[in-house]
């Protein structure tokens, strides 16, 4: 029987490889793609595409990419009223 080893204190996680590298596309190379395109995505479309509620792109956006991943992201309001968001 072997024990699997867990990340507690002292032990460091690993780093998994990124969609970039052949592996799996995850939920926040997909949000990131979203926002990289030229038109950007809306809270709702980004919702929609991801499956996820409005307050988890909104947290995903601002913990993740922003705090974690140092990446800039803007936005703009549409003529109708949307909210578009980019990364710059």
């Amino acid at each position: 029987m072997t024990k699997k080893a867990t990340a507690g204190p002292g032990k460091k996680k690993h780093k998994t490889a990124t969609a970039s590298a052949g592996g799996p596309e995850t939920k926040l190379s997909q949000l990131e793609s979203l926002l990289r395109r030229k038109e950007g995505a809306t809270i709702a479309q980004i919702a929609a595409a991801l499956d996820w509620q409005p307050h988890s792109v909104r947290g995903a956006m601002s913990g993740s990419l922003k705090k974690k991943q140092g990446l800039t992201i803007s936005n703009q309001m549409t003529e109708d009223g949307r909210r578009v968001y980019r990364i710059a």
